[in-house]
């Protein structure tokens, strides 16, 4: 994707969660913004599957929920809908495209 379109105005107002290695690389990240919107979750890939997608989302959810949000919502791409389900995410409403890659709007309440 291109740059212009992974950075916004919204990032200096938003949560930031980064997961680093231990040389200090970054191997994922997300964001909560705030109207607790879940997004720009990404994992390299050497790094996927081994649960460090995981442990930002828990992160970023369990922020909201110290915030005092009622829900978190997030658009997950197609793919990782049953990641997002496993962590109690419901999807709703239809298939849309964002950055030409399908996605699905998925919600969880507190």
């Amino acid at each position: 994707m291109p740059l212009e379109e992974e950075l916004d105005p919204m990032d200096a107002q938003c949560l930031h969660a980064i997961a680093y290695d231990a040389a200090g690389q970054a191997v994922g990240t997300g964001r909560l913004l705030p109207d607790g919107h879940i997004g720009r979750m990404a994992v390299r890939q050497p790094w996927r599957g081994v649960g460090v997608g995981s442990l930002l989302l828990v992160a970023l959810v369990n922020l909201a929920r110290q915030r005092g949000d009622a829900e978190v919502v997030l658009a997950a791409q197609l793919h990782a809908r049953p990641f997002y389900a496993r962590h109690g995410f419901v999807e709703e409403g239809g298939t849309f495209m964002d950055a030409g890659i399908e996605h699905r709007r998925m919600r969880l309440r507190f």
